[in-house]
């Protein structure tokens, strides 16, 4: 359970026995979790992921990925094309609950979306930095 009192489920990518998969990419249309150390890493490589942080205005003074993009949650809809679906769409917030809310909304939207289940205490907790 995450800190808003929702749980903070990871839904697994379903799997074909007949299939095997050729890369990591995962398909457009479901949501995919992400720890802060392999999103860190990925940044570090240089990834085009994009990074939406839907934590409320309020909430954004305690710190933000780095290259973030801040729309709060109830905005996300309205601004879906500030986003490019080409490329894959992490979701973060404070504990993970809200931003799989938001990458639930991205995966509907058509974009692959990802959520850091732990949120930005997840990686406060790992030492990552903020801007």
């Amino acid at each position: 359970m995450c800190a808003c009192g929702g749980l903070a489920a990871v839904p697994q990518t379903p799997r074909s026995p007949n299939l095997k998969r050729k890369s990591p990419v995962q398909p457009k249309g479901q949501t995919h979790g992400i720890t802060p150390q392999r999103l860190a890493e990925q940044l570090k490589r240089g990834s085009d992921v994009q990074i939406v942080d839907v934590l409320e205005v309020a909430e954004v003074a305690g710190g933000m990925i780095p290259g973030a993009k801040h729309i709060a949650l109830g905005e996300l809809a309205a601004r879906l094309n500030a986003l490019d679906n080409s490329h894959p769409v992490i979701a973060v917030c404070h504990s993970g609950c809200r931003s799989a809310a938001a990458a639930d909304q991205l995966a509907s939207a058509g974009f692959t979306a990802y959520t850091m289940p732990g949120g930005m205490l997840d990686w406060s907790d790992a030492g990552l930095p903020t801007g």
